[in-house]
């Protein structure tokens, strides 16, 4: 027994010998490998986590869930570690020793952040990555689930269908998000507007803090629950899991997916969505897409209703004639079907799927994302003006989501999350493109279109979604305390608008000297 404990301490000891070697010439990360064993559990050793540049998995590891090919060219700086934590003990000591060693972190759930903040930064750093802490428990008795934030939304959606087939989450559409990044973020789905956000929806976290300790939700504090709930939580800390509130949905939903172009009235039909969309009630969701395929303007609507076609019929024959909706355009199906649709794989698509965390909805691609908030309906002129942009612009897509609904019973300052009440719809701008050698041309475009967009979306400020994070609307330089505060003002008052006095408060409290940080984090407040 003493002899087998001997071996398993020469063995570490040995790999980490190893991993010195290969970081020798940085000191710093030297000091940090050298950190870490001590400040974790030694019965989950951490040295199967770490990968370093000379590893032969090491771009592999990176590359896995780096969702955006702009941050993969050979001049994106890459990390000096990657900690694939296996255990808490890990999450906490890479704090610990990243802090202690001058190591900046970033924190990645599931890759998508659009702006790549969770895997780049330019200064020194390394990747804390959450993807293998991704148990989900569930109490289907109280109506919870713990959720570590290494979990896809395709994981968690396949555990609660197959544990109860009434019950369900209000989250994201893309189901190989991770809960971590889309839940802080006040992330949303297509069942917003009968059960609020994802945010809205958290009765409790645990969180790893500056100084390395495990916190819920009492030994956390309010304030601090509050700002991860919608304020990013790598700005305060590492989220290990949350405890989510389940919702209860029927046994079947209806689906339905109507394209109508530009020849076909496209123009009258989104103007009248604009007026009704919001106001329908909360069981049914309808997204506008908008798409050009040589210069033709295709508005695609997409509903999800928590009911059954004749319900569905009657009501959009009452309220919404314009859509046309018919029986051939409606599917009834499960809620975990329907999630599956939602993302267009066909019908029939195995649920295996639910389990693959790479992207498999065609090839990779470039992309840069943008968005905006409407609170006035747009005039029909301006919506034929407005097509004539996205042609020239080229863009892949426009997503308008419309709010209403239990979006505007929550009050503002409920969350960080303050897009609620008065908001008619929510914009997504998308574009995508395959060759690095236009990616100059094609984030030019978008920015033109999001330009001309000014006359007919919200102003002063000018709101913007955290979760399609856009570093145009503004980013730190990193020279000082004071200039954060003044520089993240700019982003951050159009991400949570009254809220971003709070959330500063509460960033000096927990980490007054700035340890989580990136380009748009949270500063801490000087007063």
């Amino acid at each position: 027994m003493e002899g087998g404990g001997s071996r398993i301490v020469v063995s570490i000891i040995s790999v980490f010998l190893a991993f010195l070697a290969c970081a020798s010439s940085y000191p710093a990360l030297q000091n940090f490998l050298q950190c870490l064993p001590i400040n974790s559990n030694p019965s989950h050793p951490i040295s199967g986590a770490i990968y370093i540049p000379r590893n032969s998995s090491f771009e592999s590891v990176l590359r896995a869930y780096t969702r955006n090919l702009r941050f993969t060219t050979l001049e994106t700086p890459k990390p000096l570690a990657i900690i694939t934590a296996l255990h808490e003990s890990h999450v906490q000591a890479t704090v610990i020793c990243a802090k202690s060693h001058g190591l900046q972190i970033r924190i990645r759930s599931g890759g998508h952040d659009y702006e790549g903040l969770s895997y780049v930064s330019k200064v020194p750093f390394v990747i804390l990555d959450m993807f293998n802490l991704r148990s989900i428990d569930i109490d289907i008795a109280k109506e919870t689930a713990w959720v570590q934030t290494g979990a896809s939304l395709g994981e968690l959606y396949y555990k609660i269908a197959t544990t109860s087939k009434v019950h369900a989450f209000p989250a994201g559409v893309c189901l190989t998000v991770g809960t971590g990044g889309h839940f802080s973020g006040g992330g949303y789905g297509v069942m917003m507007r009968k059960y609020g956000l994802s945010v809205d929806n958290i009765i409790d976290a645990q969180i790893v803090n500056v100084n390395g300790r495990v916190l819920n939700r009492v030994s956390m504090g309010e304030d601090l629950f509050w700002a991860i709930r919608g304020g990013g939580g790598a700005s305060f800390g590492v989220i290990l899991s949350w405890k989510i509130k389940l919702v209860r949905i029927p046994p079947k939903v209806t689906m339905f997916n109507v394209p109508i172009t530009s020849r076909q009235g496209a123009t009258d039909v989104v103007y009248r969505w604009q007026e009704v969309a919001p106001k329908l009630p909360g069981d049914l969701f309808i997204r506008a897409t908008i798409s050009n395929a040589n210069g033709i303007i295709t508005a695609t609507f997409r509903g999800l209703f928590l009911g059954q076609t004749d319900a569905l019929l009657q009501l959009t024959n009452q309220s919404f004639p314009e859509l046309n909706l018919t029986q051939k355009d409606c599917k009834e199906m499960s809620w975990l079907n329907s999630t599956l649709l939602w993302y267009e794989y066909p019908e029939g698509t195995s649920y295996e799927i639910f389990y693959n965390r790479t992207l498999t909805q065609g090839p990779e691609n470039f992309y840069k994302g943008k968005s905006d908030y409407v609170k006035k309906v747009i005039p029909k002129e301006s919506l034929e003006h407005i097509w004539k942009l996205v042609i020239k612009a080229g863009i892949t897509f426009m997503q308008w989501n419309p709010y209403g609904g239990r979006m505007s019973e929550i009050p503002e300052s409920e969350t960080p999350f303050p897009h609620r009440a008065g908001n008619l719809f929510k914009i997504q701008y998308g574009m995508t493109w395959g060759l690095d050698n236009v990616t100059n041309a094609r984030i030019e475009a978008i920015r033109e279109l999001y330009s001309a967009m000014t006359p007919y979306v919200s102003s002063e400020p000018r709101e913007a979604f955290l979760n399609y994070r856009d570093l145009d609307i503004g980013k730190r330089s990193g020279f000082s305390k004071k200039k954060d505060l003044k520089e993240g003002g700019i982003y951050g008052v159009k991400y949570f608008k009254g809220n971003l006095r709070r959330l500063t408060k509460v960033k000096a409290v927990v980490d007054p000297d700035n340890f989580f940080v990136n380009e748009q984090s949270i500063p801490p407040s000087l007063y």
